[in-house]
């Protein structure tokens, strides 16, 4: 009870604390108020987060938006930049070429690391528009991202445990005929290459007031910058540790081999043939050909610090296709909307394997010319229908009635070669197959949801929110080792997987209270209790036999309670406030929150075999303050910012919790800081008789970051780091360039780790190079032009 009571005070510190820092903008922005009377203060920005259309300032609840206007000015690009200015947010960044995870309110348990698939870690969902999709999109032509921060379980579903993240793409415009092109190249100080970046957005309306299309294409090449300095020539053949005078003949090196290649496409096409009914089809298109990770290993293979000792390299290539029609009907008392989506994604991918093996210690490091890698193979289709009803009538009462389905399909595969290894052990297995594996998932979801919310005073609204929903999962998965069937006996071609079935359902509701009062005309305060879930599900590995578990070396199979997955949940209440002040000179919004969190799915690994499963674990908290701003401060200068404390650790003791390790109350989770800090400051001029000058800077500091829960087994704490950009921007006419220095001060900063430090060791010689560190990009300098034709 000390302990919580402390974390209460230190809270309560720091909320105290970032209210006195934005008090003492007062001053200078009441000097400046008269100078900025013609002005119509910071930027207001309508979001459409809870189905209505707000002033994001007017409605009781945590959302940030960034605008477009933002978005161009900060140079946001992707989700990484999105988090540094949404407080209680963060994005792992371990490059492109592994998922990045994301974190809402230190809502993780997970150990730092890539996790291999395609969600973004699970707790937050993400939109493009009207439909839940999970990519890493690259942001062109948007109109803004919104950020609902805690659980939005009513209105988002499932995935919602932190919350919600949407990208809202611009709609065609009907009365512009307008076209855009734009080019960016720049260097960075660690690669030998540079980069570019072109790209163009046309809108043109094809029916007078009725129908249009907008379209826009992007082309992005990163050089990379970091060197695989170690890469075997010849795989099973070559020495992937030679001596120094063998070096050139067994190894070659790859200079910036985490470069990536993204194109992407968006076509939408609207239609209004009334006044009562809108129609909008977009489709979108992403291809990204990833090189290798962001991934180094100074500490297990003495590399140099932008050099990684990965004995393969680890192209990857990602495809998304999404397509989808929202129509809208005004029906007079309410608004009618049906959201459509059809998602595709594939990837395809090579990764080095060989720690892996030798760490099972299977003989393997008893072949001189020993590396393995594996290659693997995922598609994935989901097709997601909404419809809702959304009150529109004046009057003290307003309400939400929706339904969702969504149905997901995942097949893949994994292929683990072994070259050499058959003819070492003295067996022909011509396809050097040694582990194989399969498998194919359906999860179909529907849901009812409403809000009902009621002007209790013209001051006083409350809404009561719930979600009932239920979902089935079928899993069909298998493995074969047939490498050790070849040396058992079995045909040299021979792959049987043993397939195994299995399925679950389940049903819940959720429930949510909002209570929003007006203290003034420019001051809002609210109370939220929401909750929020992640669907649970099973984990297809074959039961153990009794065989299984006395047979000594590779069994793959589960015990009985490595099978079911049961939902996870959380329950979030928050105290709020969004407050506009000096003629909307200053926008102050703040919030203190509590979650609590039951039957956390953490990654685990069976005790037979070591296949990756899903399991429930302990329970979790976190707390804390959130903080943002915009102010204008006069004389053409105007600054905006963002801080979050959060307290995020176990609520109980957790036996075997962290890779078999013990964790207990109290300990601290993983994978985000407590403190988070990010400031900008913008200054606009005139030069050269009359031409805008625009000169921003921002500066953003993450705190330190604990790679496993409560630093057990072998966990390690990540420094805090600060990160420094500036940019200039000239705009004449119809064009803008821009100079801007990405990492102005080139700090070199661990952003995620892969594995723990207890695998740094050998095995017969061979070092272990499974422990490695994730790193962010070094200062980067470009040069961006845009050219806009048209009206």
């Amino acid at each position: 009870m000390m302990q919580h009571n402390n974390i209460n005070k230190k809270i309560f510190t720091y909320s105290a604390l970032t209210l006195a820092i934005s008090a003492s903008f007062m001053p200078v922005l009441a000097s400046a108020q008269d100078d900025q009377a013609e002005e119509q203060g910071v930027e207001q920005i309508v979001v459409t987060g809870t189905r209505r259309v707000n002033d994001v300032q007017d409605i009781p609840v945590n959302i940030m938006a960034l605008s477009a206007t933002q978005l161009e000015r900060d140079r946001v690009y992707d989700l990484v930049d999105v988090s540094k200015w949404v407080p209680g947010l963060t994005v792992v960044d371990q490059g492109g070429r592994s998922s990045n995870t994301i974190i809402v309110r230190g809502l993780n348990t997970d150990s730092l690391g890539p996790s291999g698939t395609n969600t973004g870690g699970g707790t937050v969902a993400t939109y493009l528009g009207e439909i839940p999709l999970y990519l890493d999109l690259k942001l062109t032509d948007m109109e803004r991202v919104e950020v609902l921060i805690g659980p939005q379980g009513t209105l988002y579903g499932a995935g919602t445990l932190g919350g919600a993240i949407r990208y809202i793409p611009k709609k065609a415009e009907m009365d512009v005929t307008s076209a855009q092109v734009y080019g960016d190249i720049y260097s960075m100080s660690e690669s030998d290459s540079n980069g570019n970046t072109f790209g163009a957005i046309v809108n043109i309306p094809i029916i007078d007031d009725s129908l249009a299309l907008r379209a826009s294409f992007q082309h992005y090449d990163d050089p990379g910058f970091i060197d695989y300095a170690y890469v075997v020539k010849e795989i099973g053949v070559s020495n992937p540790q030679p001596s120094n005078e063998a070096f050139d003949d067994n190894l070659i090196r790859v200079n910036d081999a985490n470069g990536e290649t993204t194109d992407s496409a968006r076509i939408s096409l609207r239609w209004t043939p009334a006044d009562e009914f809108e129609a909008n089809f977009t489709y979108y298109y992403q291809d990204q050909e990833i090189e290798g990770r962001s991934l180094v290993h100074q500490e297990s293979f003495n590399t140099g610090p932008y050099e990684s000792g990965l004995r393969v390299l680890e192209p990857n290539n990602l495809k998304n296709e999404l397509f989808s029609l929202e129509l809208v009907f005004d029906l007079g008392f309410a608004e009618l909307v049906s959201a459509t989506g059809i998602s595709n994604y594939d990837e395809l991918g090579q990764r080095d394997q060989t720690d892996l093996l030798l760490d099972f210690e299977y003989g393997y490091e008893s072949f001189p010319s020993f590396t393995a890698f594996t290659r693997e193979i995922e598609e994935q289709e989901t097709i997601t229908q909404e419809i809702r009803l959304v009150s529109t009538s004046d009057g003290p009462l307003s309400w939400i009635v929706g339904y969702f389905d969504n149905e997901f399909d995942r097949f893949g595969t994994s292929e683990e070669f072994t070259p050499g290894i058959p003819a070492f052990f003295g067996v022909e297995r011509p396809d050097n197959l040694e582990y194989f594996s399969v498998l194919d998932e359906n999860i179909k979801e529907t849901a009812f949801f409403g809000e009902v919310g009621y002007e209790v005073t013209e001051d006083l609204t409350v809404t009561l929110g719930a979600r009932f929903y239920e979902y089935e999962t079928e899993v069909t998965q298998g493995f074969d080792l047939p490498l050790l069937d070849t040396l058992g006996g079995a045909p040299s071609d021979r792959i049987e997987p043993n397939l195994q079935e299995n399925e679950a359902s389940d049903d819940g509701s959720l429930f949510k209270l909002n209570i929003g009062y007006d203290m003034t005309d420019d001051a809002l305060v609210y109370f939220t209790a929401s909750e929020g879930y992640r669907i649970g599900g099973v984990n297809s590995v074959a039961p153990c036999t009794p065989d299984d578990i006395n047979t000594p070396g590779q069994a793959l199979c589960a015990l009985p309670d490595e099978v079911l997955i049961l939902p996870d949940e959380t329950k979030n209440y928050e105290l709020g406030i969004h407050s506009t002040w000096l003629n909307n000179n200053l926008v102050v919004n703040g919030s203190l929150f509590h979650i609590d969190w039951t039957d956390i799915q953490i990654s685990d690994v069976t005790e037979n075999g070591g296949l990756p499963i899903t399991i429930n674990g302990s329970e979790a908290s976190s707390q804390g303050v959130e903080l943002s701003w915009r102010a204008l401060l006069g004389g053409g200068f105007s600054t905006q910012g963002s801080f979050a404390y959060t307290k995020a650790e176990l609520g109980a003791d957790a036996a075997e919790f962290v890779d078999g390790d013990d964790a207990f109350d109290g300990d601290r989770l993983p994978g985000s800081p407590e403190r988070s800090l990010s400031m900008g400051l913008t200054y606009n001029t005139e030069v050269f008789n009359g031409m805008p000058l625009l000169i921003n800077y921002g500066v953003s500091y993450t705190g330190d970051i604990y790679t496993r829960v409560g630093l057990r087994d072998f966990g390690e704490v990540l420094p805090s780091y600060t990160l420094h950009n500036m940019s200039v921007t000239l705009t004449g006419e119809s064009w803008d360039v821009t100079l801007y220095a990405k990492n102005l001060f080139d700090k070199y900063a661990v952003t995620s780790t892969r594995a723990g430090r207890e695998d740094i060791r050998a095995v017969n010689g061979f070092d272990i190079r499974s422990y490695g560190r994730f790193i962010n990009q070094p200062r980067t300098v470009g040069v961006e032009f845009t050219y806009n034709f048209g009206d």
